[in-house]
């Protein structure tokens, strides 16, 4: 069954000076939050970004497809902890999205480092925004096992 997700923008003014914001539309879990230029290119100041977004997004999506994982090979997960970075740099073509890097730390009882990292590898290429980033934008994983 596919499902669609909505979000919507707005934006006034020109590049450098205007200013925008973004909502969940389909949840409304966020409304309204503040975009600039300058958040995405300079110190954020409070204020979002599409990269941000979308170092939540894939935050999101790989520790759920890493959990299933390791559920799958007989080690549920107690926790994990997430955190990507989307790092963003101007290129020839214009401003480009060039690498996520994902760091994860796991409670995983039963799960040896090597099946964590495994797990955790099989995640950044599997999970639905690593595959939609495929292609396009350098992935790396790093795993540590806290046990």
């Amino acid at each position: 069954m596919a499902t669609t997700r909505r979000a919507t923008a707005t934006w006034s003014g020109d590049l450098l000076s205007g200013r925008g914001t973004v909502t969940a539309a389909t949840t409304g879990i966020f409304r309204d939050q503040p975009t600039t230029w300058a958040s995405r290119t300079e110190e954020p100041a409070g204020v979002t970004s599409p990269e941000e977004l979308l170092a939540a997004a894939h935050a999101s999506c790989f520790s759920m497809a890493c959990s299933n994982n390791l559920a799958k090979a007989g080690t549920p997960v107690q926790r994990l902890e997430v955190e990507v970075s989307i790092t963003g740099d101007k290129r020839e073509a214009g401003w480009t999205v060039l690498s996520s890097a994902i760091v994860v730390r796991g409670v995983v009882p039963g799960a040896t480092q090597e099946s964590f990292a495994a797990a955790a590898n099989d995640a950044k290429d599997g999970c639905p925004i690593s595959r939609a980033l495929t292609g396009n934008v350098e992935m790396t994983v790093e795993a540590t096992l806290t046990n």
